[in-house]
């Protein structure tokens, strides 16, 4: 009875973890269209790229709000100490005595950036130290409102250059994902087909196994009739044999492409996947001019050589104010109130006594001009800046080379779409051709008028037509996708990319 409850058990056990396993796993349904859709969604590559975006974001956010209004609140509550301290008179003798002390203090301090690298601020703050040894108590009151000005700041602004790096940086890392966004187009279009061909390969081999069978058979039979030799009917058993292990390789083939399709578009591989398996096509027809003068307006790489010189003529700007005067001007207007006690006084008449003292007492104030001129450096700046004037003069060449490269690149890449259009023309053709071919030769093996060696030269050249058409299919196919992201736009539906 034990026995039977356990098998039960573990019988109900086994089923829920299928049950669990079917609920996991999706089939999908996939054209090349929501292949790349899926991958835009899941693949690990686009969402690292978009943390990248986001990490740009955030940076030119924290810089836009370098410009705007901070405020900030220091608060002790309280800090408390006792320890021992000394006291060293005018003849020099030394004294050890017991403090203890309490402080509160708070300080709101509001300071406005200004557009020249300085900045004006006002703090406001209230202090109190309680003296536990001789109970007095000392409060603090004061507000200042100041202004610090940079002098080197008016030929080297680091807020308005800060901005500017984080906006470039933010433009440079959007087309960097939008450039690898096309890349990952062309790799998920790259994989379906690869996978569209291994499954195609399938079929074929799976149809040559049929006729091989059905040539086997017939073979048998004629031998067996005594109309052919016994050597030709081995060799249909030897045809067979090698039939069956293609067709057992390609499915192999095809399912390790599967799962590596399915990581490129990033979805579980207990997923089933069902590609969609037609071969039409759009013919497209590309001027070689219209293509370069696209890829010349929309190429990222461009775009982003341009930012990277803009960068080096802020890095120019940056080490030449290293070696002019620096200095700061500033100034500031404060009044300050205090007060002194016995601890046992009320607290809220020591407040209004500081506070009165604050109303009272003569106003503080200070300007002042500090300057920094360096006199003899031995060229070390004057080095560091030519050595910058290099690089953005290294980065000018790299310019024209990126966009010698990219007009070859494209043009090149256009000739090869045109040819490879007419190519697959021609080879549709070819597959039709063979086809009639080989069930002419076929039709005349079964009569008896060839043998099985000129069957299998006709069945070799039908499946070589079905191999090369669908290789010629994929290869036009990958040249449309290349062009696209070459020249960020769509040739097949005539619009650009977005």
């Amino acid at each position: 009875m034990n026995i039977k409850y356990t098998w039960a058990v573990l019988f109900a056990a086994l089923m829920g973890v299928t049950a669990a396993q079917a609920q996991t796993q999706q089939v999908h349904y996939l054209d090349l269209e929501s292949s790349i859709a899926i991958a835009k969604l899941k693949s690990f590559d686009m969402l690292s790229l978009k943390e990248d975006l986001n990490i740009a974001e955030f940076n030119l956010k924290s810089a836009t709000s370098r410009f705007k209004t901070h405020v900030d609140l220091d608060l002790t509550l309280p800090n408390y100490s006792k320890q021992i301290s000394s006291y060293t008179d005018s003849e020099g003798n030394i004294s050890l005595y017991t403090s203890r002390k309490g402080t509160y203090n708070g300080e709101i301090t509001i300071s406005q950036p200004l557009p020249t690298d300085g900045s004006i601020y006002v703090s406001s703050g209230f202090n109190n130290i309680d003296n536990y040894i001789s109970e007095n108590r000392t409060m603090t009151m004061s507000t200042r409102i100041g202004l610090s000005q940079p002098v080197n700041a008016f030929y080297y602004n680091d807020i308005r250059s800060g901005y500017k790096r984080a906006e470039l940086n933010y433009e440079q890392t959007q087309k960097r994902l939008k450039r690898e966004e096309l890349n990952l187009v062309y790799n998920v279009s790259n994989a379906f087909y690869s996978l569209l061909s291994l499954q195609k390969r399938e079929d074929i081999a799976r149809m040559n196994l049929e006729r091989q069978k059905e040539a086997y058979t017939t073979a048998k039979n004629k031998y067996d009739a005594g109309l052919i030799r016994e050597v030709d009917a081995l060799q249909m058993e030897v045809d067979l044999a090698e039939a069956q292990n293609n067709y057992d390789v390609a499915i192999i083939s095809r399912q390790a492409s599967l799962n590596s399709f399915k990581e490129i578009i990033g979805i579980s591989l207990q997923d089933s996947v069902i590609l969609s398996s037609n071969l039409d096509y759009k013919i497209v027809t590309v001027d070689a001019g219209k293509a370069v003068e696209l890829a010349m307006l929309n190429r990222s790489e461009i775009r982003e050589q341009e930012i990277r010189l803009q960068l080096n003529k802020i890095d120019i700007k940056r080490q030449k104010s290293y070696g002019m005067a620096t200095g700061n001007i500033t100034a500031h207007y404060e009044r300050i109130g205090t007060n002194e006690g016995m601890m046992s006084n009320d607290i809220s008449g020591a407040v209004n006594n500081t506070f009165n003292d604050f109303r009272n007492r003569p106003e503080n104030f200070g300007i002042g001009f500090t300057v920094n001129i360096p006199i003899i450096d031995w060229g070390e700046n004057r080095a560091l800046v030519k050595a910058a004037e290099a690089r953005l003069q290294q980065n000018m060449y790299q310019q024209e080379v990126v966009k010698r490269n990219i007009e070859s690149e494209v043009m090149n890449l256009v000739a090869d779409l045109n040819s490879s259009l007419k190519r697959l023309q021609l080879l549709e053709k070819n597959v039709s051709v063979a086809e009639k071919s080989f069930e002419i030769t076929r039709a005349r093996f079964s009569d008896g008028d060839i043998d099985s060696q000129a069957l299998a030269l006709e069945r070799d050249r039908l499946n070589n037509a079905y191999v090369t058409h669908l290789s010629a299919y994929i290869n036009y196919q990958l040249k449309i996708a290349d062009l696209m992201r070459k020249t960020f736009y769509d040739f097949q539906n005539d619009r650009p990319v977005q």
